[in-house]
């Protein structure tokens, strides 16, 4: 599967649907004080028969966008669960939608799983119950976005690294720092684009944390009044000089392919893309101060009318051919370990870092920021809330 995301992003114009694999914007994160007590299930009964799912586009398929792509008809067979799947465009609508108590479960980003949590939306899960998570990628578990006091809330899907992406041939000297974009090339002005979600704060202030030591910053997402302002301030100079922000992968895709976008930040999925189109040349690299990135988990609801199926989805979705085959089709890096052997794409997971705990260590991944600071620093961090004011004021 040569272009993936070209192929999904067929379906999502169809849809009206935005790839946002990953976006966000509004919404509190949630209480200081911790998620509501609820103990995890104990076992695995027979299944309802029914699951509803709440997904990213691509995430769940049943064939009904491409005969070739269907995970979810094998999943029905074996488990006598009938899925039914409700796209979601952004965090924001998904955690909306988890809040009507409908959905069994959801995929959800970093953006988001912090607010479920501690809202109570979402119940632990006990991994135990999850054969196949013994093989997901250590890195990927038990981390600040997925788990509270050594308590998972979900089962690791997939991720990513959000990197710099440039036109080699406008943009020389094949930069390796964010400082090529913050507070943005002048002699670029209007050709620069940001990822569009205040999410993105954090990549201001990762750049800060190792450019201006003396902000205190050591997590992203962990930002105090002051260290949240100095973010805001380095992304209001960077604005001068942004041409365009995007959430829609399309809207990337078309500014470097027509020459009005030269740099910014990207996914990999998109840097193929536009390789594979061939069209204009395009470079990537993990900058030296690091990345931010994401790593989606499938949530399960504390609502849920059929538990059992839902059990039986996250074991099954991060089962090594599942998992080979949505990480293949949607663009990203399998959570199993297993699943490397798999893909149609033999380098599949090498372009991908799959399995690469030493590039994985410089990603900061999505932690919906918290007034409890998420780094476990203290009470005094800026919540989520918060962030979506200022990325308002950002914008104008």
């Amino acid at each position: 599967m040569k272009n993936p995301l070209r192929r999904l992003g067929v379906v999502l114009a169809v849809g009206g649907v935005l790839l946002a694999g990953c976006s966000s914007s509004g919404d509190s994160g949630g209480s200081a004080e911790g998620p509501p007590s609820m103990a995890p299930a104990g076992s695995v009964g027979a299944g309802e028969g029914q699951l509803n799912l709440i997904a990213w586009p691509g995430y769940a398929e049943n064939g009904s966008n491409d005969p070739a792509v269907n995970w979810v008809t094998p999943f029905e067979q074996q488990s006598g669960c009938k899925v039914n799947v409700k796209i979601g465009n952004t965090s924001d609508e998904m955690v909306q939608l988890m809040r009507t108590g409908q959905y069994d479960g959801v995929s959800a980003s970093g953006d988001a799983t912090l607010r479920l949590i501690y809202a109570g939306d979402v119940a632990p899960v006990n991994t135990d119950l999850v054969p196949n998570y013994a093989t997901v990628v250590p890195f990927l578990k038990d981390k600040p976005w997925n788990s509270v006091d050594g308590q998972m809330y979900g089962i690791p899907h997939g991720w990513g690294a959000n990197l710099l992406m440039y036109n080699s041939d406008v943009v020389k000297g094949n930069p390796d720092s964010w400082g090529a974009v913050f507070p943005g090339a002048p002699e670029l002005k209007g050709k620069v684009t940001a990822y569009d979600s205040p999410i993105y704060i954090a990549d201001a202030a990762l750049y800060l944390s190792k450019t201006k030591p003396d902000l205190g910053i050591k997590d992203p997402y962990s930002l105090t009044s002051e260290q949240l302002d100095a973010a805001v301030e380095l992304l209001k100079q960077q604005k001068e000089n942004i041409g365009e922000y995007w959430s829609d992968y399309t809207k990337e895709v078309q500014g470097f392919e027509s020459g009005t976008t030269a740099i910014g930040t990207s996914w990999q999925v998109i840097a193929n893309t536009i390789k594979a189109d061939n069209k204009v040349p395009v470079a990537t690299v993990l900058p030296k101060e690091g990345a931010t990135g994401w790593s989606d988990t499938w949530m399960l609801s504390a609502k849920a009318a059929h538990p059992n199926c839902m059990y039986k989805w996250m074991d099954y979705i991060i089962s090594p051919k599942a998992n080979a085959e949505v990480a293949e089709y949607f663009g990203e890096a399998p959570a199993q370990t297993k699943s490397c052997d798999l893909t149609s794409d033999k380098a599949h997971c090498a372009t991908y870092h799959a399995t690469d705990e030493q590039y994985a260590s410089q990603i900061h991944y999505w932690t919906t920021p918290q007034t409890k600071c998420v780094d476990g620093s203290g009470d005094n961090c800026t919540s989520y809330d918060q962030w979506v004011d200022k990325w308002q004021e950002i914008k104008g």
